[in-house]
């Protein structure tokens, strides 16, 4: 949706309507379910968000040099006089940064935390320096883990934007595709996505890709920009004990130290990474709901809800591998900027 000022574009928002939830990250089924009982229509729903991509970033492009909260406020009032016309009973604008919130500020939208874990950089040199956080036990248990894939007889190779060839994304799309497979399903992208993407932003993508005497058997793929990594990605062709921790955190977390990336981002949920050095970070949502009876409903779960994301978020805390109380570097992710003026 495209805010304009005298024939001037200065403001525009990705908007979906939606008849499903998949593929958003911020769970809402239950929801649809009490609308569906009670008699209303959840679906189609208004959805602001990155399909498939549960990281936080700007969800509005806002020119330079313009009144930002007016230009916010139209669009805002816009969505939601097209969800009134088209009778859409909910909008959701899932992963914001704090900029995003900020404009926003609107109290008729719900807010909702989650939580995901993210490592951050406290100015590494190298591996073995980020390693020196852990306590002696985590840090020979990630060290037994990336010996344990070499004793296998694989190793890993990176590939990056202009080195990619179809052979690598066929290799990238099989192991894809090989993730969804297991639980009876196919991965909501198609080879061409993977393929143009190489095309168009090379400088944004990195690969690894694991072989095992010369053949492949799996690979992690990953997004960035100057500051963040985001790991998207995995798949494995074989079943290798350990490449899933090397393929996906602990070699990431080798070329963000080199490349001085500030955080990486690893994807949705998995506990498993507070133990590979990883931190819990809060996310949010927005959420309009236009009955006032679930709109109040709703409101007292998130409420509940929140706080008990507080007292997990603290409760991970006590789990991390660091010799050092770390507790203090807990973040709001939301608070990352990646470029919200255009």
């Amino acid at each position: 949706m495209i805010c304009e000022d005298q024939d001037e574009i200065v403001g525009a928002l990705i908007l979906f309507q939606k008849t499903n939830s998949y593929g958003e990250y911020v769970f809402d089924w239950a929801w649809a379910d009490a609308f569906h009982r009670y008699g209303y229509r959840y679906y189609p729903k208004l959805l602001t968000a990155i399909p498939f991509t549960p990281a936080t970033g700007p969800r509005m492009l806002l020119k330079t040099g313009t009144d930002r909260k007016h230009i916010v406020k139209a669009l805002v009032n816009k969505v939601l006089q097209i969800q009134s016309e088209k009778e859409i009973l909910s909008w959701h604008l899932l992963f914001p940064d704090i900029e995003t919130e900020r404009l926003i500020s609107d109290d008729r939208f719900l807010e909702r935390h989650g939580v995901q874990y993210h490592w951050i950089n406290r100015e590494f040199n190298d591996f073995g320096d980020h390693l020196s956080t852990f306590t002696s036990k985590r840090r020979k248990e990630a060290k037994r883990e990336r010996k344990r894939v070499i004793e296998q007889g694989v190793h890993l190779e990176l590939f990056e934007g202009s080195d990619l060839n179809e052979k690598h994304i066929d290799i990238l799309f099989q192991c894809y595709q090989s993730t969804y497979a297991v639980r009876g399903q196919k991965g909501y992208l198609n080879r061409e996505f993977f393929s143009l993407l190489s095309q168009r932003i090379p400088h944004a993508i990195a690969l690894l890709i694991a072989f095992m005497k010369h053949q492949p058997v799996g690979m992690s793929f990953c997004l960035q920009n100057d500051e963040f990594l985001y790991g998207r990605y995995w798949g494995a062709l074989y079943n290798i004990d350990c490449l899933h921790f090397e393929a996906c955190f602990h070699s990431w977390i080798e070329y963000a130290i080199a490349n001085k990336k500030k955080i990486f981002d690893p994807g949705a949920q998995g506990e498993h990474k507070l133990a590979r050095g990883f931190q819990p970070v809060l996310t949010k949502s927005l959420h309009y709901i236009s009955v006032p009876e679930f709109h109040n409903a709703i409101s007292d779960f998130l409420t509940k809800e929140r706080l008990q994301i507080s007292q997990y978020l603290n409760s991970c805390s006590r789990h991390t591998p660091f010799n050092i109380d770390q507790s203090k570097f807990n973040l709001n992710i939301s608070k990352y900027k990646t470029g919200q003026e255009s």
